[in-house]
């Protein structure tokens, strides 16, 4: 069970329709979620396997994307480890980790063992996938999962990275993250990505050093079958040259809207390259929407087919909670269309 133009993508063989998925494409924008969340709470659809099967395959039969993605949230991982999490309707802990706390914030011995609901709820929803759809999985970044945790703001540079920073990620974030993974891959999941909405709030050196840590801990069991996102901000070149130098199996990045995506078609890359038009346009009434789409096409079309290679179409970030539904059949539609 593959989607052939995701196969394609992954292992970089021209093609001339992309593979189409989006972050959050089981979503609030989306009316089949909107009827599942009168009846369920957001925990509750994505700790029932049938449920997040249920919320997985919504977009998959509307909208007919090529790729289904696990029904969870990145967050779990802590809860995992000891923290108190709720949503609200957004996440809340009921403390925020510390130095001081840390110790009994973070006291469980076994954190993967209350993460297996996930690799259930992969299993429904291949049951239910259609044989030329694929099924992929997803995890938080390490510095992504540790800012969540200490309650700090999304919007705001950190100095620097303390030594507290860098062994909470080392010693209890990334074991749990490297088993999440291997669970999720187990249940079949064709590749995980690392979703890092956090990593923009790193200076370059601390940066550069965390992606070294990311690359060689999270990716080297998992040969080709993890991918990397992070929003904007961040040096997109400098992950692909530490990529290159570390000799890395990633599988491929994604790229965000803030930038032209046409500079990494490159036929020397290796891996897959993933975006990126942006969800705040896809987001406006349909003329402003389609005449930006064409803008988007044209660029990305005067790219031969062998140097976009490995690329799965797809936003920048996540499809925001007020898009029309119709704009989003249109980009499906207009991008096969385009490049059929």
């Amino acid at each position: 069970m593959s989607n052939k133009r995701f196969v394609n993508a992954l292992s970089r063989k021209p093609q001339k329709v992309p593979p189409i998925w989006m972050m959050r494409q089981a979503g609030r924008y989306h009316s089949h979620y909107q009827n599942l969340k009168r009846t369920y709470t957001f925990e509750e659809l994505c700790k029932s396997p049938v449920l997040s099967a249920e919320t997985a395959m919504g977009p998959i039969e509307d909208f007919d994307f090529d790729v289904a993605i696990l029904f969870s949230d990145i967050l779990f991982p802590l809860e995992s480890l000891g923290m108190n999490l709720s949503y609200n309707p957004g996440p809340q802990f009921s403390k925020i980790l510390s130095e001081e706390n840390a110790s009994q914030l973070f006291n469980q011995s076994d954190p993967i063992s209350s993460l297996t609901f996930q690799a259930e709820a992969i299993e429904r929803t291949l049951e239910r996938l259609p044989a030329d759809k694929s099924m992929i999985g997803f995890i938080g970044g390490p510095w992504t999962l540790l800012s969540y945790a200490m309650g700090l703001n999304k919007e705001i540079k950190v100095d620097s990275l303390n030594d507290f920073h860098w062994q909470m990620m080392q010693e209890k974030i990334i074991p749990l993250l490297k088993d999440n993974i291997g669970l999720q891959i187990s249940a079949g999941a064709e590749i995980v990505m690392i979703f890092d909405s956090s990593a923009h709030q790193l200076n370059t050196n601390d940066f550069e050093k965390y992606i070294r840590l990311v690359l060689s801990s999270l990716v080297p069991d998992y040969f080709n079958q993890i991918g990397y996102y992070a929003k904007d901000g961040v040096d997109y070149s400098l992950i692909e040259s530490i990529k290159v130098e570390l000799d890395s199996p990633l599988a491929g990045i994604g790229i965000d809207a803030n930038q032209s995506i046409v500079p990494f078609f490159t036929p020397s890359r290796s891996g897959f390259i993933q975006g990126n038009f942006d969800e705040k346009i896809i987001n406006q009434p349909g003329i402003t929407f389609l005449k930006e789409l064409d803008k988007y096409i044209r660029e990305i079309d005067k790219c031969s087919e062998i140097d976009r290679a490995g690329w799965v179409c797809g936003l920048g970030h996540g499809i925001l909670k007020t898009t029309p539904e119709e704009n989003v059949r249109l980009f499906v539609k207009k991008i096969r269309e385009a490049f059929a």
